[in-house]
C-alpha cells in the first residue's frame, strides 16, 4: 500500500498542463513536490499566494511565506501574493481548474466530510465550503480506513458535510477510485501489492469493479 507520500505522487499524474491548481491541508500539500517537470501549472495557496512552489529545503524555510496549513513554502518566479478576499475571489469566480483535498469521509454519492469530528474543537471550516461548492473538479486524498480499521468510503457520511455531490475521484493507500454520477465507487487502479479484494474489505460504500484492475503506476 502507499503512504501519504505515494498518494501524492499518484495525485500529481492527475494534473495537466494549463490547470490552475488549489492545494488543501494536509497530504495535498505534498503534491507540490511532485508536478512533473514537462508541464506548466500554477498552484494557488488560498490564504493568497499564486505560484506555490516545491517545500523549502532544511535552513532555507522563510516563515512568512507559508500555505494554508501554515507549512512554509517557496514561492516560483513570477508568483503573485494578495489577500484572503483576493483569493476567494479566484476560487468563488471558477478560476481554478482543480482542487485537492483531504477528507475524514467520502460518501458514494460525492459527499464530503473534511472539517469537523463532534465533541472536539476546531478553528473553523476555513475555506473548505468555499472550494467545494466553487470546484468543478475535485480530487480526494485520503485514508482508505481509520486508526480503527473502519471504512472512510461510506454509503453515506456520517460526520457534518462540507458539500454535497462534488468529489470526482478519490486516490487513497489502497487504490484510485472514480465517483460515479449516479452513484458508487468505481475501482480503477490497485495500489502496489494490494488486491481486489483486499480493498472490497476496506470499503464500505458501493465498490463497482468493472474486469481486470490494473496496478498503479507512481
Amino acid at each position: 500500500m502507499l503512504d501519504k507520500e505515494g498518494i501524492a505522487k499518484r495525485i500529481a499524474k492527475e494534473v495537466k498542463d494549463g490547470y490552475y491548481v488549489n492545494l488543501g491541508i494536509g497530504i495535498p500539500t505534498l503534491v507540490a513536490n511532485y508536478i512533473p517537470e514537462n508541464i506548466d501549472v500554477v498552484l494557488q495557496s488560498e490564504n493568497g499566494l499564486l505560484g506555490m512552489g516545491p517545500f523549502p529545503f532544511e535552513g532555507e524555510e522563510d516563515p512568512d511565506t507559508i500555505n494554508a496549513g501554515k507549512q512554509t513554502i517557496t514561492k516560483l518566479p513570477g508568483s503573485a501574493v494578495f489577500d484572503s478576499a483576493m483569493s476567494f475571489g479566484m476560487i468563488r469566480a471558477k478560476k481554478v481548474n482543480l482542487t485537492i483535498l483531504g477528507a475524514m469521509e467520502v460518501s458514494e454519492n460525492g459527499d464530503i466530510a473534511n472539517w469537523k469530528i463532534p465533541g472536539k474543537m476546531v478553528k473553523g471550516m476555513g475555506g473548505a465550503m468555499d472550494l467545494v461548492a466553487s470546484a468543478e473538479n475535485i480530487i480526494v486524498a485520503m485514508q482508505h480506513v481509520n486508526k480503527a480499521g473502519e471504512s472512510k468510503l461510506l454509503p453515506n457520511c456520517t460526520l457534518p458535510l462540507t458539500g454535497v455531490n462534488c468529489v470526482k475521484k478519490i486516490v487513497t493507500e489502497l487504490a484510485v477510485l472514480d465517483v460515479l454520477p449516479d452513484g458508487g465507487f468505481k475501482l480503477l487502479e490497485r495500489a502496489p501489492g494490494v488486491s481486489v479484494e483486499d480493498i472490497k474489505k476496506a470499503t464500505a460504500g458501493k465498490l463497482i469493479v468493472d474486469g481486470e484492475v490494473p496496478e498503479m503506476l507512481v
